[in-house]
């Protein structure tokens, strides 16, 4: 597992663990007293760096490669999905992944944005940013849950659409922009969760929505705290000061209802214990389905229009 740079203390406490109990295995030397006081040592110590992070600590955490990614989650928290494929204009953006799924007894169309673990699956899936072609397949499945009656899920972790000049020749912005003024006039629940990386319109293309979860440390935002500093500094070192200027972590965002609730991460991060983080996001996302599923639809498009108005207001 990658060692992040704040978590480095924490890794040195945990060798000298492990060298106590080789010590204890090869000597027959009893130190379970030492060994007890190191763990003890340990978990304070991370719980104190984890309720203590700065925005840039989180960034690391939400970019962290061992994170769970979509079709992680689908293994973990669905049953019977179905893939559907393709924009039905002759591609497949393998960046954007869809279909039906089963959520314990609820059936949805389940969508999100897929992160490779290793260099060869992040080519497969173009390191989670996708291009046009994605944008329409997604909205293909959507206008298919609003056909069928389904509930919408999308899982966001994207660093943003794909910049590329082919990208821009098959219209990313259109086909995000048809996404947003499309998502907003949906009869079904929609519920966004960003799971990890929530960038720019790339993010936004597949978040808009009656509730918007946020895993803990996830992070969203319009643009990233490179991009940012890159602009503002013409200095892209400075991308810790960006993101602290940004507000980009979750309790910044739920102040600024910009979002409607936070999931917990298990200490450490998602990537510490992937079946804790899936039982409590698939428990979130059925919450928030069962609350919205009998709401008149005419209501729901009205309540998600004014809930997107209402941001960047203000008030004299």
């Amino acid at each position: 597992m990658a060692i992040l740079e704040f978590e480095k203390p924490l890794y040195q406490i945990q060798e000298k663990i492990q060298e106590l109990k080789s010590l204890s295995e090869s000597s027959g030397l009893d130190v379970s007293e030492q060994i007890k006081n190191f763990e003890h040592q340990a978990y304070e110590y991370k719980k104190e760096v984890y309720s203590n992070l700065t925005p840039a600590q989180r960034l690391q955490i939400a970019r962290h490669s061992d994170r769970p990614n979509f079709l992680d989650y689908v293994r973990l928290m669905t049953s019977d999905f179905m893939e559907l494929h393709g924009d039905r204009e002759g591609t497949d953006d393998r960046a954007i992944i869809g279909g039906i799924a089963r959520l314990g007894e609820q059936n949805i169309v389940l969508i999100g944005t897929q992160k490779g673990k290793t260099t060869k699956e992040n080519l497969i899936y173009n390191f989670g940013m996708p291009q046009p072609q994605g944008y329409r397949k997604a909205l293909r499945l959507f206008k298919h849950a609003s056909k069928f009656n389904l509930p919408i899920v999308t899982l966001i972790d994207t660093p943003g659409a794909y910049p590329g000049m082919k990208a821009e020749e098959t219209a990313q912005g259109t086909a995000i922009a048809v996404n947003l003024k499309e998502m907003a006039r949906l009869n079904v629940p929609v519920i966004a969760v960003i799971t990890g990386e929530g960038c720019s319109g790339g993010a936004l293309g597949l978040a808009v929505a009656d509730r918007v979860l946020m895993l803990e440390h996830a992070y969203y935002t319009v643009i990233s705290p490179e991009g940012c500093a890159s602009i503002l500094w013409r200095d892209a070192s400075k991308a810790d000061e960006a993101a602290q200027a940004l507000k980009i972590t979750s309790e910044d965002l739920l102040k600024l209802d910009i979002i409607d609730g936070i999931i917990k991460e298990p200490l450490g991060g998602a990537h510490c214990d992937y079946e804790k983080i899936a039982a409590d996001l698939k428990s979130a996302i059925l919450k928030e389905i069962n609350e919205l599923k009998n709401t008149n639809p005419a209501i729901l498009k009205e309540d998600r229009y004014n809930k997107f108005r209402r941001m960047g207001v203000f008030c004299k």
